[in-house]
């Protein structure tokens, strides 16, 4: 649901920063034999994300595109498929961005003709007609945000360093944007653009395992104190220990969507219809419908002690306030329980949601409630689950097995030399033994004390 544009709170320039991927001994073996083409060569690669929930709003990577390649920051988002860079083509309106804007040349057009150019209006608006050969490809996308982007389609050299150590330059489509409705183009975006990694023909994923060198598999952890990780290809994917539910065909576009869901809030069903779930990491917040709203907003506050009273706050429309400003969710988690999703599309599919999932402490001390009506939003139906609800916890989207994937872990360590360090440790299972027939486990001490 990128682009959801906030004001930075003073950017650093940072390059691109590329560690190798590990390698689990858990992972399935890849078919045919060693070197027997571009399947069996396919390698990973990861890199470190930046931001967070509060008070940026987004998580972001840096890319480096272009010969000689430039970095640019783009917003995280597996809600959309087009990965774009606002760009001097010359533009129409753009908003001031961390990096000069990216200036294409008339080589770099991908012709309308091109089967790319027909996957992406396919996937935007089911309408693709070239009047000319050498008719450019333009498009115009729209978010359930409001905001667009309109531009034309190039291709250009992508800078990835991958897990077995080589480095690559694979030519990728993505969006020139010469025409945003993004935000407030007084201030300062903190990103160049959008990373699509949604799973249609377009997205750099489909791309890249187009090209051999990726499986088409991405995955991110986003950490609860910011930052985190975003990977391509399954090296790091965690095939046994994850919890999986098959990828559903959602009513809502492209989404990733495990299906619909059962809501639980302490331990008790909340009473309302299963409701589709769809993961959006281009969402900050997570969003229910209507019901599911009013529901998990009655059971909060029939459940607070008196020592927290609501108070208005201009960052979010639901808050408490203690009897002293809190510094941080752990403060105040104690007071609230724990949400759980189960997903009727998989056997025994969980999703725990802790306080720390939902809630958001403000700069003004208070703790407001992460989760917002998307029927006022225009959302409708839809059942969004956002960055805030998906921190430290890996989610793995799996394009090739069709499955999506999520297992707790500690998203500030970013993987390398071969270990997933404290990954294991990270782990634990969801705290409703009586409603996933699993045994209450703690999460392990070092998960614990890292949250501290």
């Amino acid at each position: 649901m990128a682009p959801r544009w906030a004001p930075p709170a003073g950017l650093v320039l940072l390059m691109l920063l590329l560690a190798p991927a590990a390698v689990r001994g858990d992972k399935p073996l890849r078919g045919g034999p060693s070197g027997a083409g571009a399947e069996s060569e396919a390698s990973s690669a990861v890199f470190p994300l930046y931001g967070d929930v509060y008070p940026h709003g987004l998580y972001y990577v840096a890319m480096n595109i272009g010969n000689p390649p430039r970095p640019y920051f783009l917003d995280v988002d597996t809600g959309s498929d087009l990965t774009w860079l606002q760009c001097d083509a010359p533009c129409v309106s753009c908003n001031k961005v961390p990096h000069p804007l990216y200036r294409p040349t008339k080589n770099k057009l991908v012709p309308c003709v091109d089967q790319l150019c027909a996957s992406l209006h396919g996937g935007l608006n089911g309408r693709h007609k070239c009047d000319s050969p050498h008719q450019q490809c333009d498009y115009e996308i729209r978010y359930a945000d409001q905001g667009s982007s309109i531009g034309v389609l190039v291709s250009d050299s992508f800078a990835l360093r991958l897990a077995n150590t080589s480095a690559v330059h694979p030519s990728l489509a993505f969006g020139c944007g010469y025409d945003q409705q993004v935000g407030s183009s007084s201030e300062v975006s903190p990103t160049d653009g959008v990373l699509g990694l949604g799973s249609g023909s377009i997205s750099l994923l489909s791309q890249l395992k187009q090209h051999g060198i990726t499986k088409n598999v991405v995955g991110h952890c986003l950490s609860l104190r910011g930052g985190g990780f975003l990977f391509f290809g399954d090296d790091l994917v965690p095939y046994s220990r994850a919890t999986w539910a098959p990828m559903a065909r959602s009513a809502f576009r492209n989404y990733y969507s495990p299906g619909s869901a059962s809501l639980y809030f302490g331990g008790r069903s909340l009473g309302v219809r299963p409701m589709e779930v769809v993961f959006d990491s281009g969402s900050s917040f997570t969003y229910f419908a209507a019901q599911p709203y009013q529901a998990l907003v009655t059971a909060l506050k029939g459940g607070l002690s008196r020592t927290l009273k609501e108070a208005s706050d201009p960052s979010l429309p639901l808050c408490w306030k203690g009897k002293k400003p809190f510094k941080s969710v752990l403060d105040v988690k104690k007071e609230f329980k724990s949400l759980v999703l189960s997903f009727s599309n998989g056997k025994k599919a969980f999703m725990e949601i802790p306080p720390e999932n939902y809630l958001i402490v403000t700069k003004y001390g208070n703790a407001c409630l992460g989760i917002l009506n998307g029927s006022e939003v225009g959302l409708k139906d839809l059942n969004i689950l956002g960055d805030v609800t998906m921190q430290d916890q890996m989610v793995i989207y799996d394009n090739e097995r069709g499955q999506i994937g999520w297992i707790r872990a500690p998203c500030d360590r970013i993987p390398n030399d071969n270990t997933i360090d404290g990954f294991e440790e990270g782990y634990c299972w969801p705290q409703f033994p009586g409603i996933i027939g699993l045994p209450n486990q703690d999460c392990p001490a070092y998960y614990r004390s890292n949250k501290a």
